[in-house]
């Protein structure tokens, strides 16, 4: 064993072993930043700790003598796009609309589902199975610290054992492909463990065959299945699906590895490099090669050089934003224990810029380019059959996730959700035709999963009978467009993406004569219900504010887009007509609310956790400040649903915190981070809806981004909804539409320092409290401003008050 390996186990237990001194003393000791960790292992799958590198993923339970290391690979699903694209036809839609023009609406509500719902449907993402190591003779372990590092991507246990040190680091690299892990001791004897790969049976079923390819290799194949499947909410097993393939390589130094029955017997090893790889038919049907071919390519490289090539490239997105709250550190104490202490209503900053950078960690661990887009998990699931089956649901769920995405700072990682929608707007076209008879452009249902099928899946109506899941996504090529300002992009992606929804929309929408506007219906709003004239529960409707929120703002960035591409077609002047005679989706009611239909109906859940009528006030942008009768009727909204128990934990106690930010309401803001923070995060701080969800991470972050800077009014707002309690703090490297990279500096709750560099020379407006000025942003160059908001050291400004 090297001297440099004994000082660095040293150094390390050193280092655990002073933090535990100084907690007995009671003495603040200093964690480096954006550091999760604990003193005990992970019980239960929600105190594992997460990496990923996009595709591959893992949570790690640091357990010091029977390990688990669960994993995961995004495209584990069942099944194939074999189910069809529609059910129903365009007979079937004149005579719901027929329903519901004569009040039977507790009909249609009925009859939408049974015409074109494939209802209740068990076809999941599933888990990839798990990694176990057994370690043999272990005695009583002590100096035990379990640890994520977000800003180098791993997990890092370490402990003392009979007076020799033991340590463990697992990280997934995306540059290649591979989950690494190192198992390290200076005991004289070295270690001896039992190392196997497993998958849960499918209802008894076996899912995997494993062997021993080579001496010091573990190989799993198998067929992904779900016995359990279900369709139109009756028995569907499916004994067919995505193939894949996970092997494990292990190099090692003092000792000997030998395989057995599909395993593999370390004795005596002193350290051991342990690589796995895992391929599906999903991606390529020589998903076998593949896998030899990484393996292969890896073959000599030490875990020095994995290491240092995995951190490079994780800290070349990580540490684009960089977010600090407080100068005082309270990371001495072990995460659990600081979640325990929120709970009981102490504060504490520094979590709060963790939680922050962990949503931005996950994004870039669940969602890279050439992968699947992070599902309702992630990329993290430990089940054959996940809670709403880990997939895709389009009312607000996947979109939360890529909130995040620009104005962190992680542009890239969206990429992933274009490649699906585009796949997704394949498949809509076809169920646009076959169920609704529309000719041109694609529709998207309330959920779908990897298959990109677009059909109506729902066994009520109120959650699933909603046809917007597309329109929604459009939002997310346009603002992509906006805060890039990649005009190739908007050309041969954007544009055709958002056109082919207004195309349809074009279509579906029918003229109300006693309104004398265009009308979408059937509708409903996720997943609300209403009181009807009848005095009875509703779900359909003949218009409500989301869907004319989300259609007008399609028929809006198509023809910004068409405008800046300089295209002038017969298309566009139809929805340029269409928008000008479009139902407004924002009506003030006679309560001064917002209406979430076209009537003043009374909601059958006065609290209920959907805000979607308040879309156009986030994530759209149709009410601002600009707008003061439609901001005031959100606050309203918001208001009453609190005052029923709205919101609740994960992601809709997340979109509370955008929709305060939006509303420049610093105080109700923090009150949402604070009680976000008390009850939704699980020990790991993945949010619990319940269960695990993981857009509430997501929406988190995009909320705390949101509170600091906005940029969807066309200039910058600075600070805008900065609570009291954060008198001091930074934070670099946001980005605002426009392509502006953004630096925050502020002191005793006013802004100090002001940091712009924009890509292209243009002229900026930017409001702060009471201050508006434009200022000239050369290309390329940082440009500093002060406390008013002058340049330092510049009189190239224009000033006026507001």
């Amino acid at each position: 064993m090297t001297k440099k390996f004994i000082f660095s186990v040293l150094a390390i237990l050193s280092f655990w072993l002073s933090l535990k001194e100084a907690n007995a003393q009671n003495v603040t000791v200093s964690i480096p930043e954006h550091k999760l960790w604990y003193d005990t292992p992970a019980s239960e799958w929600l105190e594992a700790l997460p990496v990923g590198n996009g595709r591959i993923g893992a949570m790690v339970f640091g357990d010091p003598k029977n390990e688990r290391i669960q994993l995961n690979e995004d495209s584990m699903w069942p099944g194939g796009p074999d189910w069809g694209n529609a059910k129903g036809n365009p007979e079937d839609l004149k005579y719901i609309r027929e329903l519901i023009e004569e009040g039977q609406i507790e009909k249609a509500d009925k009859e939408i589902v049974e015409r074109f719902s494939y209802k209740g449907i068990v076809r999941s993402h599933q888990t990839l199975g798990d990694l176990y190591m057994d370690f043999h003779e272990r005695g009583t372990v002590e100096n035990y610290k379990r640890l994520l590092n977000l800003n180098t991507a791993e997990v890092v246990i370490s402990y003392t054992s009979e007076g020799s040190a033991y340590y463990q680091k697992v990280f997934t690299s995306a540059p290649d492909d591979v989950l690494v892990i190192e198992l390290v001791t200076n005991a004289e004897k070295g270690m001896n463990l039992t190392l196997r790969l497993d998958r849960p049976e499918d209802e008894g079923h076996p899912t995997v065959q494993i062997n021993n390819p080579h001496s010091s290799e573990i190989a799993m194949n198998g067929v992904v299945t779900q016995y359990g499947g279900r369709v139109h909410s009756q028995p569907a097993p499916l004994d067919y699906g995505v193939q894949f393939e996970t092997v494990l390589k292990t190099d090692h130094e003092g000792g000997k590895v030998t395989p057995k029955d599909g395993t593999l017997i370390l004795q005596g090893v002193k350290k051991a490099t342990i690589k796995l790889v895992a391929n599906t038919s999903f991606y390529t049907k020589d998903f076998r090669n593949r896998n030899r071919e990484v393996l292969d390519r890896l073959s000599g490289v030490g875990y020095e050089k994995l290491y240092e090539r995995h951190v490079q490239d994780h800290q070349k997105y990580f540490n684009r934003v960089q977010f600090q709250l407080s100068k005082n550190k309270s990371s001495s104490l072990p995460t659990d224990r600081r979640l325990q202490n929120l709970a009981k209503g102490e504060e504490d900053l520094d979590l709060v810029s963790d939680l922050f950078q962990f949503g931005r960690y996950l994004l870039i661990s669940s969602s890279r380019p050439g992968t699947n887009p992070a599902n309702l998990q992630g990329l993290w699931n430990d089940h054959l059959a996940a809670p709403w089956n880990a997939d895709y649901h389009l009312n607000v769920n996947l979109q939360m996730n890529y909130w995040p995405a620009e104005v962190t700072n992680l542009s890239e990682f969206h990429q992933p959700l274009f490649d699906f929608t585009d796949r997704l707007i394949e498949r809509g076209r076809i169920t646009a035709r076959e169920q609704y008879g529309i000719e041109r452009g694609a529709v998207a249902h309330q959920a779908t999963d990897l298959w990109a099928s677009a059909y109506m899946r729902a066994e009520q109506p109120y959650w699933g009978s909603w046809i917007h899941g597309g329109g929604w996504l459009a939002q997310h090529y346009w603002e992509h467009y906006n805060f890039t300002r990649d005009r190739e992009f908007l050309e041969e992606r954007a544009y055709p993406a958002i056109k082919s929804f207004a195309e349809f929309y074009l279509d579906w929408l029918v003229w109300d004569k006693k309104s004398k506007k265009w009308v979408s219906f059937p509708e409903t709003s996720p997943e609300n219900s209403y009181i009807n004239e009848e005095g009875k529960r509703a779900a359909v409707s003949f218009g409500s504010a989301m869907g004319h929120q989300i259609i007008g703002e399609v028929f809006d960035n198509v023809l910004a887009a068409a405008e800046i591409l300089n295209i002038e077609d017969d298309f566009i002047v139809e929805v340029r007509e269409k928008n000008k005679s479009l139902f407004p989706g924002i009506v003030v009611g006679p309560d001064n609310r917002l209406l979430e239909w076209n009537e003043a109906y009374e909601e059958t859940e006065k609290g209920h956790r959907h805000l979607s009528h308040l879309y156009a006030l986030h994530p759209g942008d149709d009410i601002t400040q600009a707008t003061p009768h439609a901001f005031a009727a959100a606050r309203n909204s918001i208001d009453f649903r609190l005052k029923h128990g709205g919101a609740g934990t994960g992601w809709s106690r997340a979109w509370m915190i955008n929709f305060d930010a939006r509303l420049l309401d610093g105080e109700s803001a923090k009150s949402n981070v604070d009680k976000f923070m008390q009850i939704s995060p699980a020990k790991n701080l993945f949010d619990l809806h319940p269960p695990f969800q993981i857009d509430g991470n997501f929406g988190f972050t995009a909320g705390i981004a949101e509170m600091l800077l906005q940029s969807h009014e066309g200039f910058l707002r600075i600070l805008p909804a900065l609570p009291e309690a954060w008198k001091e703090g930074s934070i670099s490297g946001l980005k605002a539409r426009g392509n502006i990279e953004v630096d925050i500096i502020w002191e005793n709750g006013k802004l100090k320092e002001l940091i712009l560099k924009a890509n292209k020379n243009r002229l900026q407006k930017i409001v702060y409290a009471e201050r508006e000025v434009e200022v000239d942003l050369p290309a390329g160059k940082k440009v500093r401003l002060n406390a008013k908001l002058q340049i330092k050291n510049s009189i190239l400004q224009k000033k006026r008050r507001l």
